[in-house]
């Protein structure tokens, strides 16, 4: 079901809890709310559509992939961006780093692990912001 955005910077900036099995759902809201929004949005974190549950979903390629409980396990190579966020309006500087290494549960409740780099790296890492209640 496509979920309205939150834009209320005190509640986006609530660190997320960890998702469980029984938070799989929110794997369809998200895929449904990012296609609603593919215009101006790339990702979203649960949080963005008012679940403080630790889930992401980042458009990686032809299909999005929804992430359980994502962890940064490994950065390389740290460079200054600006970004923007359908939560909020306009751009800002931040740091992201080239190449990451996120682990994470998919859709089926089973353990993964993706090494990223250049756009889906950096996409991957504004939506683990989100899950720690930072905002760019």
């Amino acid at each position: 079901m496509i979920k309205p955005i939150i834009t209320d910077t005190h509640q986006l900036q609530q660190p997320s809890r960890l998702a469980s099995r029984a938070d799989l759902p929110l794997a369809t809201d998200l895929k449904d709310t990012l296609t609603a929004h593919r215009d101006a949005c790339v990702g979203m974190a649960a949080n963005m559509i008012g679940v403080h549950k630790r889930v992401i979903i980042a458009q990686l390629g032809p299909l999005p992939v929804v992430m359980f409980n994502p962890t940064l396990t490994s950065k390389a190579q740290p460079y200054p961006v600006k970004e923007g966020c359908l939560s909020l309006t306009g751009q800002r500087p931040t740091t992201r780093y080239k190449r990451i290494t996120v682990d994470f549960f998919n859709e089926h409740w089973q353990r993964q692990q993706l090494t990223l780099t250049d756009f889906a790296a950096e996409i991957v890492q504004h939506e683990l912001d989100h899950c720690q209640g930072i905002l760019i």
